[in-house]
């Protein structure tokens, strides 16, 4: 009888529910004897395009897979309060609004793969204050803002796969172990699951922390897939973040004047800390409660240094403590403390007291001692922190008469002078103290200057070899522009680079405790660089190198000018005369007397030839040469 009876409430309750389930959906009620249970809801409807309304307000687990859902919109599930596992994976979800997850403030896992969402609203985890499983893996995601940053605390399994990061923001690996300062634990319950793998990682600074943190063994930060790999930059491409090795890229140290510091009360303390690394980092102070100080003046004198230097003035036991110097870049933090401690007493001068009688121990224990030898004396309190005991001596009141008038009114100042050359004692010797630093440092001189170098010689009498020194130098007269060198007193010798050519420059060496304005300083000044004698002694060589080439080259020509004019002449010369005598002496010469001649009896004979006739005869059509064979019939000879 009591079986029927728990079957009829359980049907009940089945067609109760079964009205409020969307139509697209289906909905099952996980029952237990004792007559709990929770309730989950599949939607799966491949022609759904919205997210359901009317989904049972008891539902624990809401699926909605693999629909034409293309947006969530604002306060989709604010009535669901019950609900802990939402997953809306495999749609067409390009839109997410800021306050889609309004009111799920038991919400523990949280599953948006294989959509198409470009931007997630990261903001909007703060509404799920529980949320433990965060899966976006198999979307078109580029970045996490910093800003997101504070809202991923407390997840423990974070899916970025499958995306298009190329990096993520320095400060995400901080809120992890071993970066978040936590000491690292092998309990598995307090592990984080990350999943970066198939995206197109830009392997820089930016990822140093990532990519160390894969080259770790035992670590609570458990990686899907260790085979990370790089898609840039070009030399990294293809290498695995296991065997990546990045360039410039060097964590932060940091480097103090002094790990423990004490000092006078009412003094001005100065703090000095120096960093390394690359990229420049970047220095503030704190104090040990870690509220952050202000006043602080800080330098970067080039690439991957800076220093920086705090001040307090007119101390007090309040200001002693640990200060802490901090440095951070991309690839990593590194902090150093310097312990400030307080000494010393405090005199103040107060105005006479009215005649009182003597009086007992009060709660500060105070005391009134009436003099009777110096009427009208100052009244002076001596205090000696911290002891609160305080003596006051009273001063007896009189009448209202002009002596004592001017007697009360001297008497003050008489005081103050008083004080005041106790004062300028005090001063001194606290100067001669300080002062003793900057007498052991002699012979402060600059050899072997340049255009744009120097070295710093010095003789260290009275200090430890190991003494921290400070060479601080700038241009004459620009104070803007301090570039400082960290040195011992031992070394007795710096190199000082960077100088400006034809400058004058101030070089001073600051030792530790050395009073301000009594440092040895040197003037010195920067060699010219004599451009304009080197570029025309550079000239004058190339010209004489020219002429030395050029002008045998040009006689050379010259000559073969002459040479060639002079042939001409004298072969035209040669052709002429060799044209009239050849001519003459063939068309002349015969064996036999001529006839034709007027002189018979000569051997040779000369006869009167026209211009036109002066050619050299070679053959047979030669008029003379017929004429002579005809007129002495016998054989012509030719004489060629």
């Amino acid at each position: 009888m009591r079986r029927l009876l728990y079957v009829h409430v359980l049907l009940c309750c089945l067609s109760m529910a079964h009205p409020f389930c969307p139509s697209q959906c289906t909905c099952v009620f996980h029952g237990r004897t004792d007559g709990t249970g929770t309730r989950s809801v599949l939607c799966n409807d491949p022609d759904m395009s919205d997210i359901p309304v009317n989904v049972p307000v008891d539902t624990v687990k809401l699926r909605i897979e693999k629909t034409v859902v293309r947006r969530i919109p604002t306060e989709a599930f604010y009535y669901l309060v019950d609900l802990r596992y939402l997953w809306i994976t495999y749609n067409s979800i390009t839109s997410v609004d800021t306050a889609s997850f309004y009111n799920l403030k038991v919400l523990h896992e949280l599953r948006l793969d294989g959509n198409m969402i470009s931007m997630f609203p990261w903001e909007s985890l703060k509404e799920m204050p529980k949320l433990r499983t965060l899966d976006l893996h198999n979307n078109r995601l580029t970045n996490v803002p910093s800003e997101a940053i504070p809202y991923l605390l407390n997840i423990t399994y974070l899916d970025l796969s499958s995306n298009k990061f190329a990096t993520l923001p320095s400060e995400l690996m901080d809120i992890w172990p071993p970066f978040n300062g936590a000491p690292i634990s092998t309990n598995a319950s307090q592990k984080v699951v990350l999943g970066l793998q198939d995206n197109p990682w830009f392997c820089d600074c930016k990822i140093s922390k990532l990519i160390e943190i894969s080259k770790m063994s035992n670590t609570p930060v458990v990686l899907m897939d260790l085979f990370l790999t790089c898609s840039g930059p070009e030399n990294l491409a293809g290498v695995l973040f296991q065997r990546a090795e990045l360039d410039n890229c060097v964590k932060p140290s940091v480097m103090t004047s002094a790990t423990k510091i004490t000092s006078p009360l009412g003094s001005n303390v100065l703090l000095r800390c120096d960093a390394t690394g690359f990229p420049t980092p970047t220095l503030y102070w704190s104090k040990s409660d870690g509220s952050l100080v202000n006043n602080t003046v800080q330098e970067s004198p080039g690439d991957g240094i800076r220093w920086s230097i705090m001040s307090l003035h007119g101390i007090l036991y309040k200001d002693a403590g640990n200060y802490s110097c901090k440095a951070k870049n991309v690839a990593g933090n590194a902090e150093a403390t310097i312990s400030l401690s307080v000494a010393g007493t405090i005199s103040t001068t107060i105005p006479p007291l009215s005649p009182s009688i003597e009086t007992g121990p009060t709660s500060q224990d105070t005391t009134f001692i009436a003099p009777t030898d110096v009427p009208n004396s100052p009244t002076v309190m001596s205090t000696e922190l911290p002891r609160t005991s305080t003596t006051l001596s009273a001063v007896p009141k009189k009448p209202k008469t002009t002596p004592s008038n001017s007697i009360q009114k001297g008497s003050p100042k008489q005081g103050k002078v008083q004080q005041g050359g106790n004062g300028r004692k005090l001063a001194a010797d606290e100067k001669s103290k300080k002062s003793d630093a900057s007498k052991s440092v002699t012979d402060l001189k600059i050899v072997e200057e340049t255009s744009d170098t120097a070295v710093l010689l010095w003789t260290a009498d009275g200090l430890p070899s190991d003494a921290p020194l400070t060479v601080v130098y700038s241009p004459y007269g620009d104070d803007d522009t301090k570039r400082t060198v960290e040195t011992n007193a031992g070394s007795g010798k710096v190199f000082l680079e960077g100088l400006s050519p034809g400058m004058r420059y101030s070089v001073c060496l600051v030792a530790k405790g050395s009073a301000a304005g009594k440092d040895p300083c040197i003037d010195f000044y920067t060699l010219d660089i004599v451009e304009d004698g080197g570029q025309s002694q550079l000239f004058v060589i190339i010209s004489g190198i020219a002429c030395a080439l050029v002008l045998p080259l040009i006689a050379l020509l010259v000559y073969k000018i002459l040479a060639l004019y002079c042939k001409g002449r004298n072969t035209r010369m040669d052709e002429e005369e060799l044209e009239k005598e050849s001519y003459v002496k063939f068309e002349t010469i015969s064996m036999k007397h001529r006839t034709l001649a007027p002189h018979p009896t000569e051997l040779w004979a000369r006869r009167q030839t026209q211009e036109s006739e002066r050619m050299l005869l070679c053959s047979r059509s030669s008029i003379d040469s017929q004429m002579t064979y005809k007129s002495d019939s016998s054989r012509s000879e030719y004489l060629c």
